[in-house]
């Protein structure tokens, strides 16, 4: 599933809907899907407050899954780009002080999903990649 939305803030509960309804096919455990939703709101978050700033961009999200309930969702900004994505990965690191940002989204992503990749050119936008494979259904 590809779909892309305006960097409106609340469009953010949008992408928990769309990425909730499209893993609803694999009918996964409550908790995983939560986990889930969370990494996304906070990827989606981070492209609206750091990668656009105070202006309005487009985000793009893709969901795929692979054999053995692998999930994939790629999502993707145009916006300012991270100057050091390692340092921005560290726990406690925001570009925002001044709106009260805790600076722990990539620490939540990666403690609810299996795999966090980021790929971020200043100017230009960041990519992150969310993986997890979910729990067989018994």
């Amino acid at each position: 599933m590809k779909v892309s939305f305006p960097s409106y803030s609340e469009n953010e509960r949008f992408a928990r809907v769309a990425v909730s309804g499209f893993l609803t096919q694999l009918d996964p455990q409550i908790d995983e899907l939560a986990d889930v939703k969370t990494a996304v709101s906070e990827g989606v978050t981070n492209a609206i407050v750091h990668g656009y700033r105070n202006t309005l961009g487009e985000i793009f999200m893709q969901i795929r899954i692979f054999e053995n309930r692998h999930v994939y969702i790629k999502i993707r900004d145009k916006g300012c780009g991270i100057a050091d994505v390692e340092q921005a990965m560290q726990p406690l690191f925001t570009t925002a002080p001044e709106e009260e940002r805790a600076g722990l989204g990539f620490a939540v992503m990666e403690s609810f999903m299996d795999k966090v990749k980021v790929r971020s050119k200043l100017g230009e936008g960041t990519t992150l990649i969310l993986e997890k494979t979910l729990k067989e259904r018994v």
